[in-house]
């Protein structure tokens, strides 16, 4: 009775096996990759799937959903020599099981080494402002450049985007003592215009100033020719009349001297007779 028990239980626990591995249930969302004897025999499709026990075998489950790979951050040198880090992140999805788990060891590793050589190539074309500044231009030949080998790996790379690409701090310091450098260089051509301006402007009034002391000089010239033309019009050959004139601008003159807080001392002239014979208009 014993011996018949043993027996029924085994062979229910046997049955029970069988059926659990000939039964499988795949989740939406994901593709089963199933082997017989070692071989590749079918793919399992979400939903309920029938095997035959001991002979077939799962060996490898999918996600079949949008992956999302990150590319660690990396050193690029670009033509210009100078040194930048960047990083990127892809969105990939498994389109073909078969060649995602026989075409590749880790597709998932195979993809992001294929994304970060790729970068440095793209960069590695670019000078360094070209590569700050073209981000989608990167994007897009990233995405082209890969899109074959990522086909035969079973794999469609639906995005890649550049997280962050920036300088090494290296070339950060170098760049902010390059632009200090240029506003210095701004700065002094600046200034320099600017006393250059300055002396333009200074060397212009100077001109400017002596020309109108030339015209001065000339229209005073001209208006004593004139005065001294019609004095001599007026008086004619009579000495009396300048003798005159010369005498009140001498007493003019004598008197000025004398009112000056600076004279101490005014000095007579010896021929003050004579003088006044001027003044009076009297001849000797």
């Amino acid at each position: 009775m014993n011996e018949g028990l043993i027996v029924a239980v085994v062979l229910l626990v046997f049955i029970l096996v069988t059926v659990a591995k000939g039964v499988r249930l795949v989740a939406q969302g994901e593709e089963w990759v199933v082997e017989r004897l070692g071989k590749y025999h079918s793919t399992l499709r979400p939903g309920l799937n029938i095997l035959i026990p001991y002979l077939d075998r799962v060996a490898y489950k999918l996600v079949t959903k949008d992956i999302i790979l990150d590319v660690q951050e990396q050193e690029v040198i670009t033509r210009d020599n100078a040194v930048i880090l960047t990083n990127a992140i892809a969105f990939v999805k498994v389109t073909d099981p078969v060649k995602a788990v026989y075409g590749v060891t880790d597709f998932s590793e195979a993809i992001r080494n294929l994304i970060m050589t790729t970068l440095r190539s793209i960069v590695g074309e670019m000078e360094l402002d070209e590569a700050l500044s073209s981000r989608d231009k990167i994007k897009a030949r990233l995405r082209e450049s890969i899109a074959d080998e990522a086909v035969d790996w079973g794999l469609t790379v639906k995005s890649v985007e550049i997280q962050d690409i920036k300088p090494s701090e290296s070339m950060q310091r170098a760049m902010e003592m390059q632009a200090a450098a240029e506003r210095e260089r701004k700065a002094t051509v600046t200034r320099a215009e600017g006393a250059k301006q300055a002396a333009i402007l200074e060397a212009e009034a100077r001109l400017e100033s002596a020309k109108r002391d030339a015209d001065a000089q000339v229209t005073l010239a001209e208006s004593s020719a004139e005065a001294i033309r019609r004095v001599t019009s007026a008086i004619g050959n009579e000495t009396g009349p300048m003798m005159f004139l010369l005498g009140e601008k001498y007493i003019a003159a004598m008197e000025g001297l004398s009112k000056s807080t600076n004279a101490k001392t005014v000095l007579i002239p010896a021929d003050i007779q004579e003088t006044l014979r001027g003044v009076l208009g009297k001849r000797g």
